[in-house]
């Protein structure tokens, strides 16, 4: 028998229980032993449930029994997360999270700490939910230099665009409904502005790159400015917007960004919609491939944690996980990058021809009915910085999207 401990009886906590429960005859059959819930942390009792017999309130009581082997942290938040964590892994337990801040911060210390004793720090559900992007990188994929990983890694974002593409409906419009159907936290700030979704590329740089990717330094814009009439340029240009997580290589750096971008209908994740996440990974040997499923909710995520459980209790005496070091990588700068940008203009696209010609050189225009007002420019191939120098001299710009090709 491998007994376990559960750190947060939530959402994603509950779920891990009752998948455990549920599943409980295959998953003892795939991890070759039988798994057994001995405690659950909360400051919460549960009166009525059967976990309560289970449940204690002081994490000393999990640290100090030599009989817990894995510990699941599924608490959120960066503290007293690490400081449980780390001290589970000193006392000589593996641990399983699904806590993007956590390993985001904390992530080369902690693979340090249990490497060192011969432990697993696993975070399968921290990414991707219940979809396989770190088993697949740390085991399918290791023979390949990764050039490239583009993901759209939040549901409630990819919820709303989706509502905003195919209802024509407005941002605010959409992420009331999202609320309402308990797609959006009533502070949606962590989706909508894509600080959830640069954690997560974060975690997925590092892993590719071997070193610290800060998740400070990634550049971070979400989809708070996207409108219906963003929308409506896009329909135009037969593409769609996402909010797309990319880390690419060039050359010998990394660059790493969050924003809205858009799309063409042959790009693979055109097609992901609704509360779907999706990963898109380009290897140097293996070509492109694709991940995609539930990128959240209580059992998707759950499922992904009692994964990690299992691959823990088959390896209690051995590291499996990749390691990045604790040293920081530096970025590419995001003005170094190259690629074409559509940038919305208010005025008359005949009056302003040779304004904007003399600003970008070659530029396809697009005027939209029902948008009389305004008109949209798509440039060629230039660096973000030159970009942004040209759409600052430019008067009347009310909004720029890059285009992911």
């Amino acid at each position: 028998m491998v007994n376990i401990a559960v750190m947060g009886y939530g959402t994603v906590g509950s779920g891990v229980v009752e998948v455990i429960n549920t599943n409980g005859d295959i998953i003892n059959q795939r991890a070759a032993n039988e798994i057994n819930v001995k405690y659950v942390l909360d400051l919460r009792d549960f009166p009525g449930d059967p976990i309560q017999e289970k449940i204690v309130h002081d994490v000393d009581v999990i640290i100090n029994d030599p009989e817990i082997k894995i510990v699941v942290e599924v608490m959120g938040g960066v503290e007293p997360a690490y400081t449980f964590v780390k001290r589970c892994l000193e006392a000589g337990k593996s641990v399983v999270t699904s806590n993007k801040a956590l390993v985001a911060k904390h992530g080369a210390e902690l693979l340090s700490v249990a490497r060192d004793r011969e432990l697993n720090f696993l975070f399968e559900a921290s990414v991707g939910g219940g979809i396989p992007i770190i088993r697949a990188l740390n085991s399918s994929l290791t023979a390949d230099k990764i050039e490239e990983i583009t993901g759209i890694l939040n549901g409630t974002t990819n919820y709303m665009l989706t509502k905003m593409f195919y209802e024509g409906a407005d941002y605010a419009e959409v992420l009331k409904e999202a609320q309402d159907n308990g797609f959006a936290e009533a502070d949606p700030t962590a989706d909508v502005e894509g600080y959830d979704a640069c954690r997560k590329i974060a975690i997925l740089s590092s892993l590719i790159s071997g070193q610290q990717v800060d998740f400070e330094d990634i550049y971070t814009e979400g989809i708070s400015k996207i409108t219906k009439e963003d929308m409506m340029y896009a329909k135009k240009m037969d593409m769609t917007i996402k909010l797309l997580a990319s880390s690419k290589r060039h050359g010998d750096h990394l660059h790493a960004i969050v924003a809205p971008a858009l799309l063409g209908k042959d790009h693979p994740l055109y097609n992901v919609n609704g509360v779907f996440n999706a990963v898109f990974v380009t290897g140097n040997m293996l070509g492109d491939a694709m991940f995609y499923g539930s990128g959240a909710g209580k059992l998707p995520t759950a499922s992904a944690v009692v994964a990690d459980v299992v691959d823990a209790a088959k390896h209690l005496h051995r590291n499996i996980m990749t390691m990045w070091k604790n040293e920081k990588l530096t970025l590419l700068p995001i003005e170094d990058t190259c690629k074409r940008f559509f940038v919305r203009l208010e005025g008359n696209a005949g009056e302003r021809k040779a304004e904007i010609e003399t600003a970008f050189g070659a530029a396809e225009f697009l005027n939209v009915d029902g948008l009389d007002k305004e008109f949209g420019v798509i440039t060629d191939v230039m660096t973000e910085g030159e970009c942004m120098k040209k759409v600052e001299k430019l008067s009347g710009v009310l909004h720029v999207i890059r285009l992911e090709e």
